[in-house]
């Protein structure tokens, strides 16, 4: 697809579903990347996602990342000692039982050192190259039609979507979506809801670059019949009707 074509859908997937921002598109790089981006320092890699569904074009590398667990993800770094125990998990106050937050924090499709250089993530309106992953959040309701764009994509097939509701950007809608090359969801985790300005309301989807074509059109489908008869809530207007 060419870059001025990758735009032009992505403000059509915006403009039908009503996002709130822009769908971001994460370019996974083997190497340092010498582009016109702002390379961030000490920011974690949801925090880099804020800056780009905002409109920024914005890069993290391995010096650059604020954040130990999404650094491990992407193979920057090792996981910390107390993560792997599960004591981190204690300590914030999301577990119980270290057995249990270790597990929470297990390698589930995280990168090899040395496989990624730098990550940049950009808005796909303005891209200046295809990434790999498209990440999108928004409202549920908004994410459930690119979901079931992702469905008719996979010929009908259900989705199995994986989270533990930790590193809910970086892994659930980044490395999953990469390393399976399938859709994924993820409502969240302790640290982006911390760390960014996810709203209550908002969730996230994470879904290959391949995909994009092919869910912009889906999408624009459904918003022939499907997205407006939902959105006026015939059905339930009718029912409301029967009971006056």
């Amino acid at each position: 697809m060419e870059v001025s074509e990758l735009r032009e859908k992505a403000k059509e997937l915006r403009e039908i579903l009503g996002l709130r921002s822009y769908p971001v598109g994460v370019k996974l790089s083997p190497k340092r990347l010498e582009i016109d981006a702002k390379r961030l320092k000490g920011y974690r890699y949801c925090q880099a996602l804020m800056r780009a569904r905002r409109g920024d074009h914005v890069i993290l590398g391995k010096e650059e990342i604020g954040c130990a667990a999404s650094a491990a993800v992407f193979g920057f770094k090792e996981l910390p000692e107390g993560f792997k125990t599960g004591e981190h998990t204690l300590k914030i106050g999301i577990a119980k039982d270290p057995s249990v937050g270790s597990r929470i924090y297990a390698e589930v499709e995280s990168f090899k050192p040395g496989e990624i250089g730098d990550l940049y993530l950009f808005p796909l309106e303005t891209a200046i190259m295809e990434p790999d992953v498209v990440v999108v959040e928004d409202q549920p309701e908004k994410l459930m039609w690119i979901l079931l764009a992702c469905v008719n994509v996979n010929k009908g097939e259900r989705v199995d979507l994986s989270s533990a509701v930790m590193r809910a950007t970086c892994l659930d809608c980044t490395a999953i979506p990469h390393k399976r090359q399938t859709v994924n969801i993820s409502l969240g985790c302790f640290g982006c809801r911390m760390a960014t300005d996810i709203g209550d309301d908002e969730a996230l989807i994470g879904f290959p670059y391949k995909f994009f074509g092919d869910v912009v059109d889906y999408v624009k489908y459904f918003s022939q019949n499907a997205i407006p008869s939902a959105r006026d809530k015939k059905a339930y207007k009718a029912l409301k009707a029967k009971e006056v």
